[in-house]
């Protein structure tokens, strides 16, 4: 058994009621802080190392400004997934700070993690047991750690693009930790119907050139590609061609075909139209939007759903693209909406 990690002093301490400094944190949960948390008391990082990942990893954790005012007030979660290939200290989207009623956690996702424990465990990228990583590890390490109301009913998780495949998959994987899920541009339906996706999950892990040129951080020099070492195509899901049930696995993940798992949870959806450009990323991921949303409606389901197109309504910085300017504002619908699920 892990030893538990140690609980944060109270939050009315000197060493962080004066803004400067983070709380303390413990090891613990097999995590191990291998640096000082860096940023300030309420918006700062970790960076940690677990068995269950290879190489070290890093965890935002941004704090209502009022966290340390009340020592006895306890907070619901949000769990924020980047998208691919992205890293948790990039989060700057100024929604994320503007809640003072929950704690945000961004956890690691890696740069082609896909929020899952990999099939191969053998390959060059070591150890990818990110789902491990996130609920068993993560979630209980910062309830321990932070006044966090550790309940289902508290709990939420969303994500954007790579991270909004996460947030469906672990809804669906433990619905008995999360109330609410949210896909920002998510990878949604990774079915054989939506082997666009497919092929853009295959690309990142065999680090083909420019893959993903339209992700999260915008990488897309094949000299500088964030997706290495590469490995071998089948090494996350498994075969993904749907012949001979070779692409068992991908079903098993694919958020579009259990839906029926989330009932009870409150399920948000945000896409754009990438301008109806199959060029554009956007384009493919309103398809995928499009068919989990069929799929709600067809089992009865309720849901929040916004297409905003080409962005032209959607805040000053959205065009409809795969990017932060309509993410950014994804976040600012999200966000409330989720304060008043968690107040309710």
């Amino acid at each position: 058994m892990v030893a538990a990690a140690a609980v944060v002093a109270p939050a009315g301490s000197a060493q962080a009621s004066d803004g400067a400094a983070p709380p303390p944190m413990g090891n613990g949960f097999g995590l191990t802080q291998v640096a000082p948390a860096a940023g300030t008391a309420t918006n700062f990082h970790l960076t940690v190392t677990t068995p269950e990942v290879a190489g070290e990893q890093h965890i935002k954790i941004i704090l209502p400004s009022g966290y340390y005012d009340d020592p006895g007030r306890r907070y619901p979660v949000m769990y924020f997934l980047h998208g691919s290939p992205d890293d948790p200290t990039q989060q700057n989207y100024p929604a994320l700070s503007m809640s003072d009623s929950m704690i945000t956690v961004i956890p690691d996702g890696g740069a082609r993690g896909w929020y899952a424990n990999w099939l191969n465990q053998r390959t060059a990228a070591g150890a990818q047991n990110w789902e491990n990583f996130h609920l068993k590890q993560v979630i209980p390490y910062i309830d321990a750690n932070l006044r966090t109301i550790a309940t289902k009913k508290a709990r939420a998780v969303a994500g954007i693009s790579m991270g909004g495949f996460g947030a469906f998959h672990y809804a669906q994987a433990r619905p008995d930790l999360f109330s609410q899920t949210a896909s920002l541009s998510g990878d949604i339906d990774l079915s054989a119907r939506s082997m666009d996706l497919r092929l853009a999950v295959v690309a990142s892990l065999i680090d083909a050139a420019g893959a993903l040129c339209g992700s999260a951080s915008g990488a897309c020099d094949p000299a500088d590609s964030p997706y290495k070492p590469a490995v071998d195509s089948d090494a996350a899901f498994g075969s993904p061609y749907p012949v001979f049930n070779l692409d068992r696995r991908w079903n098993e993940v694919d958020p579009s075909q259990h839906m029926d798992r989330l009932a009870g949870i409150g399920v948000s959806i945000y896409t754009g139209n990438g301008g109806g450009s199959p060029l554009q990323p956007e384009f493919w991921i309103q398809g995928a939007a499009q068919n989990v949303k069929a799929r709600m409606d067809a089992l009865g389901m309720p849901y929040h759903y916004v297409n905003y197109g080409d962005g032209s309504s959607w805040g000053a910085h959205c065009d409809g693209g795969h990017n932060s300017g309509c993410w950014e504002q994804d976040l600012r619908d999200l966000i409330p909406r989720l304060e008043r699920a968690f107040a309710s």
